[in-house]
């Protein structure tokens, strides 16, 4: 393999000759074989798009020429739309608090936009990896805002899919909205209710999830870039700091803005934690969802769900529902991302946090895993499920019991309902027994019951 030798404060090492890195991000790799997973990419298009914005600053402020800057937005602009991403090879696990990931954005970008000037790679002239593609920021204002970039993009993604997941919930309420059947509490009968409005319930759960995350993103937002080292802006020119967040906004499409208290923003990542909060928050939702499935696929036999996987090695037919046990799994998993995260966020120290490698591959992570699983428990559970209605004469008349309780009172009720129970009888023959309804009534109150209604089901004194 040809190589080329570069130098770095530890001395010299050989990089392949027709690598676009350099010698600082192949000593990250060698350090941290962790993960053994590169950063993500939509981190690395955050990375891009945080270089391009200060190289337009720094080339208002006079320090780039018309050649130079403009060598290092095209490169950039290449990296953002997918280009050279083979070329990250930092491991998502390092240290340095993100200094191996921006130190490989800084070596790709000048050794490409080198070569656009028709300068071999490794030379650095007229473009240095600090000196033109770092100028004026600091791996501690960088990180986070390329971060916040792509945990936007993640999150939006995310949104999409659970926009069609609450749709998946809102078609299946309006096509059982009349089926009847029996709430459980305790894991018992309850009362009667319809499965439009169990269906709604659900929808309506998603939707607040929505709203929790979007207004958690806003949290996004606010960066520090500018800030530099600590988030005083030391060493970059104030012309710089005033600009630079302006063309982020503008290359990047969102609406970001500085910080009013940089310091804070850069040594808090408080912003990181709120995110995913909510996004553990919805986790948590989902698991009652799928757990509410199948219980009612596999205990009560109250739905069915399509099958679409053998569910044994051993016994032949058999069928599990091995996606609602996969979403139970992946909640598990972001629960542990989430502690992870909040672990990084109090154990900051001072001035920085060291931490922000693993909160962001945990967040990245979460955001990916619960978008794939909501995905595919919409189209391997819902598009195909099929509700078993309860509508036959038992049903009613542990209906017809309850709604009686407001004419018999509470204790004569339960001992209706003890005494069917004890002579394993339906609670409307001993009710028709005692004359305390009629046949006609048993109709009348199953054509015209509506479990979708508040309130008590009349029936006529005798």
């Amino acid at each position: 393999m040809k190589v080329r030798i570069e130098k770095d404060d530890l001395g010299e090492k050989e990089v392949p000759i027709e690598a676009y890195y350099g010698i600082q991000t192949l000593r990250s790799m060698e350090n941290f074989d962790i993960a053994k997973r590169p950063i993500s990419r939509q981190m690395i298009k955050g990375l891009a798009v945080v270089k391009k914005a200060a190289a337009k600053a720094n080339y208002e402020c006079g320090y780039l020429s018309d050649e130079v800057y403009n060598a290092i937005s095209l490169t950039c602009d290449e990296i953002f739309n997918g280009r050279l991403h083979g070329q990250f090879i930092t491991d998502l696990v390092q240290g340095g608090g993100g200094t191996s990931m921006n130190m490989n954005a800084n070596e790709v970008i000048a050794n490409r936009a080198n070569e656009m000037l028709g300068k071999p790679k490794g030379s650095y002239n007229p473009i240095h990896p600090i000196d033109q593609v770092n100028l004026c920021q600091s791996t501690n204002d960088v990180v986070p805002t390329a971060g916040k970039f792509a945990a936007i993009v993640l999150t939006k993604k995310l949104l999409v899919e659970m926009k069609k997941f609450a749709n998946a919930y809102e078609e299946l309420a309006k096509k059982y909205d009349s089926v009847i059947t029996t709430a459980k509490t305790h894991l018992n009968d309850s009362v009667p209710v319809t499965y439009g409005k169990l269906f709604s319930a659900t929808q309506y759960s998603i939707e607040k999830d929505m709203k929790r995350i979007t207004q958690a993103m806003q949290g996004m937002l606010e960066v520090n870039l500018g800030g530099t080292i600590i988030g005083t802006g030391y060493n970059a020119d104030p012309k710089y700091v005033r600009r630079v967040v302006r063309y982020l906004s503008e290359f990047s499409g969102e609406d970001f803005y500085q910080s009013k208290n940089m310091i804070d923003c850069t040594r808090g990542l408080d912003s990181f934690v709120w995110l995913s909060t909510t996004i553990k928050t919805f986790a948590l939702d989902l698991q009652k969802i799928a757990n509410d499935l199948k219980l009612n696929a596999c205990c009560f036999n109250t739905v069915k769900l399509p099958e679409v996987q053998s569910g044994s090695s051993f016994t032949p037919g058999k069928v599990t529902p091995v996606v609602l046990e996969m979403v139970a799994q992946v909640v598990y998993y972001i629960e542990g991302n989430d502690l992870t995260i909040c672990r990084c966020a109090a154990a900051g120290e001072m001035e920085f946090n060291v931490n922000i490698p693993i909160v962001l591959a945990c967040l990245f992570e979460n955001l990916n895993f619960i978008r794939r699983t909501i995905r595919v428990l919409r189209e391997k559970c819902l598009e195909g499920l099929e509700v078993i209605g309860l509508q036959d004469n038992e049903i009613y008349a542990n209906f017809i019991i309850t709604s009686l309780q407001s004419k018999l009172g509470y204790d004569k009720t339960r001992e209706i309902i003890q005494e069917a129970r004890r002579t394993n009888r339906k609670t409307t023959d001993i009710l028709l027994e005692r004359k305390l309804i009629s046949k006609e009534e048993i109709e009348i109150f199953k054509a015209n019951a509506d479990f979708a209604k508040p309130g008590f089901i009349k029936f006529q004194d005798k």
